[in-house]
Parts: C-alpha cells; structure tokens; sequence
C-alpha cells in the first residue's frame, strides 16, 4: 500500500484541484495477504486523501488494474461519480510464505511452506501448474519457437533502453524515497534496473522454466517486480468545467473468458469487444499495448488480431520492465497513453490477460 500511496500522491498533485473532488478510488491488488486489511484503504490513507474517501479492492489477477479503471469509468458514465482515483499496486518482493496447517497444529512428519506469490499469483488451480505451463501449450498449440520468443524478449529490453535513454518515460515515472531504517540513508529510486540486466549472449543458453523441452525462460517471460501505478479519471462535463487539460478520453474497454489453460490468447477475445464497445474498427487502432506476461502473449495475440508487432509495445513491456501483477493493467495505459503522444496519434488498444482463463481490454 505504502508503494501505491506515492503513485496516488503524484496522480493527485497532476489532477491540480481540491482532492476532495474525488468522490472514490479503485485499486487492484492481487495478492494481499500479510499486508493488513483493505490494501486501498490504506494506499488512500498513506497517500494523504481525506478519510471521508470510500475505496474498493479490486482482483482480476493480472488484469485488476486495468479493470479499476474500467469500473471507475462505468461508475461515471452511470451518473452516479464524476471524479474517480484508479489504478492498481502490487509488492511481489513482500509477498509471504504460508504455513498451511499451523491453525490446526503440526503433528509428527515434515511440514511445509507454501509460495503466496505462486499459490496465490501464478498458479492455474484448475490444472494443477504453473501460468508458465499454459505458456508453453500455447507455444505449442501455436508453434510459437523458442527463438522466436527470445527474440521477442531481446527486442522488448532493447525497446525499453531506448525509452528510458530518450526520456519517453519521464512524465510516466515518479522518483521513490527509501530510507534505510537502519542508517537513516536515503536512496533514490528512480527507474527499476531491470531493463539493464540482460546480457544477449546468454539468452539462448537458459534452461526452460517450466517445462523440461519447453520454450518459456526467464529471459523470454515477464519479471517480478514491486510497482504501482494510478490516474484520476473525470467526467466530461467536469474536466470541462475546471477548464481540466485531458490526457486521453476512455473510448470504450472490454472482458473476455475462455478455458483457464489457454488465458495467453484470452486478449484476442476481449480486444474486439473493446472496439465494438467504442464504436471502432481494427483498422482505426494505432498502437497497442498487449502486456508481456510471457514473450508468446504477445506475438500469438498479434497473430490473432493480425496486428504489426512494430505498433506493439513499443517502449518496451513486460519483460524488460517487469509485471508487478496487480499494477500491470493500469501501468500499460499510461504507457499506451505515452506512445500516442509520442507518435502524435490518436487511437490505441491496451490489453491484458489474466489467471484463470480471462482478459481486459482498453480502447483510449
């Protein structure tokens, strides 16, 4: 929550009017346990929002974000708000280890410990195994080849270290402050290093993750990662009526669900109900955002929607800069938001799947 109150105190100090106008705050979070009760609460009471400000949690896996800025923008559109705070968080590296049987007592034989981000982030229940493994079908169903996905990966890192040197992240990006309790020093934390870390050379030498003759590494897959990410969204009639500059018009968004093993390829199905939702053809669509859980997530999706992958993440996702789950659907509309106006173009489609078989899509 800590993580997400900064995000929220930036998003505020842009909105530049009274943040009593905000009415509520959305905000995805997947894995809560261990961090105290009504994660959004908190992150609103951190941030510094009046305590009068109802928030809701909202988990759609690694859709979450993306689906508090779509229930925000319902929530405007219904008449019942005017101005929402959205937006998504998530602190992997904090996530605890659980002791199953501990509430009944451990009798004799070994007891375990079980992974929260895991068993609660990235396992298909439905089928017993790792997303991972629902990567690596899809490869397969696709015959999507491992050099194929690494090349994809490499070319996401190069996307990203162009972005971060060409300052295409700077508006994007706040600095955090972390003090070390122990010292009282204070670091600087102003990109995430992980963009950095690839070395080239190695990426074809990994072992499969997943699967013993599989394709999915961890260069070619998204990364753990601590992140947040959050937006003010208004009404027309409001931001009209505080003379508000908006960055983008939320044109119209989109769900979808399909078996749980084949989740990857869920965005091919949600991205036509976003367009049809916003009243727009494929052909309309500039540049899209398809976040990188796997480096397959992409390239099949841009297969199915026949989309070029040159107007696909083209700052780099995922992979290069990591997947904090809870925040990724709401990162890559700002991200999306970004590229547009890099480009000086108009139209764009963010979308992301998500555990258990389903996806969000954003059209702005």
């Amino acid at each position: 929550p800590k993580i997400g109150a900064e995000a929220i105190k930036e998003a505020v100090l842009r909105f530049g009017l009274d943040n009593k106008f905000i009415e509520e705050a959305f905000i995805g979070n997947v894995v809560s346990a261990g961090i105290g009760q009504a994660p959004s609460r908190q992150a609103v009471i951190y941030s510094g929002l009046p305590i009068e400000l109802p928030t809701t949690d909202v988990n759609k896996v690694c859709a979450s974000g993306m689906k508090a800025v779509i229930l925000s923008a319902l929530s405007i559109t219904s008449g019942y708000r005017s101005v929402l705070l959205a937006g998504g968080m998530e602190s992997m590296s904090n996530i605890p280890y659980y002791l199953p049987g501990a509430r009944t007592g451990y009798r004799l034989g070994h007891g375990s410990l079980v992974d929260g981000i895991i068993n609660d982030g990235l396992w298909d229940i439905y089928n017993n195994h790792h997303m991972g493994n629902c990567g690596e079908a899809c490869a397969k169903t696709f015959n999507i080849t491992r050099k194929e996905q690494d090349d994809y990966a490499i070319e996401s890192y190069r996307r990203a270290a162009e972005a971060w040197s060409t300052g295409k992240y700077d508006n994007e990006v706040i600095t955090i402050k972390l003090e070390n309790k122990k010292t009282g020093e204070i670091t600087n934390i102003s990109k995430d290093e992980e963009f950095t870390n690839i070395k080239i050379d190695k990426v074809s030498t990994l072992k499969p993750a997943f699967a013993k003759d599989g394709t999915v590494t961890a260069a070619n897959a998204s990364k753990l990662n601590d992140g947040a990410a959050a937006m003010i969204i208004t009404s027309g009639k409001f931001a009209n009526d505080h003379k508000l500059k908006p960055l983008f018009k939320i044109r119209g968004f989109g769900d979808a669900a399909r078996a749980p093993i084949e989740f990857t390829i869920a965005p091919s199905d949600a991205v036509p109900k976003a367009y049809k939702h916003a009243g727009v053809s494929s052909s309309d669509i500039e540049y899209h955002e398809i976040n990188e859980a796997f480096s397959v997530v992409p390239l099949v999706n841009a297969r199915l929607l026949n989309l070029d992958l040159s107007k696909v993440n083209v700052h780099g996702g995922a992979v290069a800069l990591g997947h904090p789950i809870g925040c990724s659907g709401a990162r890559i509309i700002g991200a999306l938001y970004t590229v547009l106006k890099a480009k000086d173009a108009t139209l764009g489609c963010a979308s992301i799947c998500n555990g258990g078989g389903g996806a969000s899509a954003i059209v702005i």
